[in-house]
């Protein structure tokens, strides 16, 4: 079994990351400022040491490199899409953790990064759906931007000092521990509350949303299996929703009497459409995707809401 850093371990999906990795075995320390993370999500394990720090600051991340560690999962990010768009500056800080983990890892002598990059990185869709090869990357959000950055460390890391890597790019994941400033979280507070739902515009942009579960499986097989080594893919589902079906799935399967009601469209960061080519995730994962409906109902029936 092998030693293992999480950065950004009181995220939703690192600290679902960490809790499977300690259901195989592995020994975790999993690292988070708790600026976007949340305490009730550090797991309370046998295997697993906590260490609160910010790995935007050497002096604080430095001394976790004195364990042996093996893999690193750096996912610490400034994330939510109103969140970095008001906190550019903030986003950009996350260069700095960039600088301070890759070069740690270097000396550490550490296998393998997966890195967390994001759909993000492509900007609105040239062409769907989109390919990590491919597809043109075009944002110029900060957001997008420091995640090409983050890619460009992996390969430039591998280049210099035969660091290996995967990155994963992140289409829309959802599932219990999610915080409420993501889409399907969010309606479903509102929805459990009876809020109204609000969604931007007409509602008419569409996004694929992939389940924690099946999110984490692909993940774990990428690293059990060594598959995609040197490589990018896409984490997530490609079925497309609108985000009004969304909101009217979220009302019915809730039973709630809750009502949509429609905002003035965001004037940036709300892409009109989300679709990832999904060849290598489907690889990945070796099953079949979780129904969405199948995957809100467990969210619904989870302790989380």
């Amino acid at each position: 079994m092998s030693n293992i850093l999480v950065t950004g371990g009181a995220g939703f999906i690192p600290s679902c990351i960490a809790d499977n990795l300690l259901q195989k075995g592995h020994k975790i320390i999993s690292v988070d400022n708790f600026v976007t993370g949340k305490k009730e999500n550090v797991l309370k394990k046998e295997g697993l040491r906590f260490v609160e720090a910010d790995v935007n600051n050497y002096e604080q991340i430095a001394p976790l490199f004195e364990n042996e560690i093996d893999y690193i999962f750096h996912y610490a990010a400034l994330v939510g899409v109103k969140r970095t768009l008001e906190n550019p500056i903030n986003v950009l800080e996350d260069v700095n953790g960039f600088n301070n983990i890759f070069s740690l890892a270097r000396d550490a002598k550490v296998k393998k990064i997966f890195f967390s990059s994001s759909s993000e990185v492509y900007g609105e869709p040239v062409h769907l759906p989109q390919s990590e090869y491919s597809t043109p990357l075009n944002s110029r959000l900060p957001y997008a931007v420091v995640k090409n950055v983050g890619e460009c460390f992996c390969k430039s890391y591998k280049q210099e000092f035969d660091l290996d890597y995967t990155i994963f790019r992140f289409f829309n994941t959802y599932g219990p521990r999610q915080s409420d400033d993501f889409v399907v979280s969010k309606f479903l507070v509102a929805a459990t509350q009876g809020r109204d739902l609000t969604v931007y515009g007409d509602g008419s942009q569409t996004r694929t949303l992939c389940f924690i579960d099946d999110h984490v499986d692909a993940t774990m097989n990428a690293l059990s299996k060594n598959l995609f080594n040197n490589e990018i893919v896409n984490i997530g589902n490609d079925q497309e929703i609108t985000i009004l079906d969304l909101a009217k799935t979220i009302i019915r399967l809730t039973k709630s009497k809750s009502k949509i009601i429609h905002l003035p469209p965001l004037k940036e960061g709300d892409m009109t459409r989300r679709q990832p080519e999904i060849t290598r995730m489907k690889e990945l994962l070796g099953r079949n995707f979780t129904e969405l409906e199948v995957g809100i109902q467990k969210v619904i029936d989870s302790n989380y809401l």
